[in-house]
């Protein structure tokens, strides 16, 4: 079993694009039911979501306000989970909730070892 990251971009900036609380609510029910679908089939790993604060880190340690600093849609959260194959991530990470979202999006990214010198 391999273990893969559920990236969810969003514009977490723009005024009109907030939710009012209400909507808010109602997303959080739905995302917290995607997860607990997740958590059934024993392959939820844990997740976080993001400050809107940030830092980047450029070469020669040019720092500059971020994350988002050219365009709206953030690093809103991401949850990593447990899968027997890129089919089975990709079928978890296609119903996120997110995506109901105009412009928001989900990247998989399955995680590797970094190998020790």
């Amino acid at each position: 079993m391999e273990e893969y990251l559920i990236l969810m971009r969003l514009d977490l900036l723009t005024r009109e694009a907030q939710p009012s609380p209400e909507q808010l609510q109602e997303y959080m029910k739905t995302y917290q039911q995607w997860v607990a679908g997740i958590q059934a089939r024993q392959r939820f790993r844990g997740g976080k979501g993001l400050s809107t604060e940030g830092r980047v880190i450029r070469h020669r340690s040019e720092v500059t306000d971020g994350p988002f600093v050219e365009i709206k849609e953030s690093l809103a959260g991401f949850i990593t989970v447990a899968a027997d194959s890129w089919e089975e991530a990709l079928e978890m990470a296609s119903q996120c909730p997110i995506l109901d979202g105009d412009g928001n999006s989900v990247e998989l990214r399955k995680v590797v070892t970094v190998p020790q010198s």
